[in-house]
């Protein structure tokens, strides 16, 4: 079991002597090979939130676990990936793929076969030599997503991933996510600013607050997709003109727009 779970975890940073709260009461629950994405106004603390689970900070109080275990540092059961997709520039796309197992010191028979299912999972057959300067920036993010999953991870951290894509390479991006996480499921904490890339990609939608950042409400789309059967359809168009996708993206905008209304008051 791989779930992460937020336990009246609060954040506090310290500034100029002073003390200001990112997140106040979180609570949440990603459930075993579940998707949850995480929605809120800018600066409310999502990506504080992932760092927590990434053991790239502590809490100032309450606790996060991963398979029940407590997150006291970075750890091989969780990788994440960013916004930006961190490559080494000077390495082929397999060597990048395969710099994690290497460094946990995986041997070179079975580092070559993991990289290899890997590689042709992610559809980057042919490219295994090249280097990221030659590929586009969605090759660079589906090398990035690889080397997070070729470490077999129990949960994955994804921070913005297709944040810095040009709108088609995007769409593209996520519905090849959904394709992997049929084929690989893992557990994903998926952070983004875009309700509709959070209503298709994610199981549930979990809504923060404006800072202090909390759990607002959480929209549970797997149930809605399993009656509508959004299974059936492989392309996002197609899901984005059902009128459950439609509800739901409009009821998760508008909370969203409560809380920025709000801070601006």
């Amino acid at each position: 079991m791989s779930a992460i779970v937020f336990e009246n975890v609060h954040r506090r940073f310290e500034r100029d002597g002073k003390s200001f709260p990112a997140l106040e009461g979180v609570n949440l629950t990603v459930a075993d090979k579940e998707v949850v994405a995480l929605v809120g106004p800018s600066g409310c603390g999502k990506t504080t939130c992932l760092r927590l689970a990434a053991g790239f900070e502590v809490p100032t109080s309450g606790r996060v676990t991963v398979g029940g275990a407590p997150v006291t540092g970075p750890g091989p059961d969780r990788a994440v990936v960013f916004q930006q997709f961190a490559l080494f520039p000077w390495k082929s796309v397999a060597d990048n793929i395969a710099f994690g197992l290497r460094n946990q010191g995986v041997p070179a028979n079975t580092r070559q076969e993991r990289v290899s299912g890997i590689i042709k999972l992610m559809g980057l057959e042919g490219y295994e030599t090249a280097f990221p300067h030659q590929l586009s920036g969605g090759m660079q993010q589906r090398v990035a997503i690889a080397r997070a999953y070729v470490l077999d991870p129990e949960a994955l951290l994804m921070d913005e991933p297709f944040g810095a894509l040009d709108a088609q390479t995007r769409i593209v991006m996520q519905e090849e996510l959904v394709r992997i996480a049929r084929v690989n499921p893992r557990t994903v904490l998926f952070i983004t600013h875009a309700v509709d890339e959070a209503v298709y990609l994610a199981d549930r939608v979990a809504v923060m607050t404006r800072r202090p950042g909390r759990i607002k409400e959480i929209l549970d789309v797997r149930s809605v997709r399993a009656g509508e059967q959004w299974n059936r359809h492989e392309r996002i168009e197609d899901v984005m003109d059902l009128e459950s996708f439609v509800h739901l993206r409009t009821h998760t905008w508008r909370s969203l727009r409560e809380e920025k209304i709000d801070a601006v008051h």
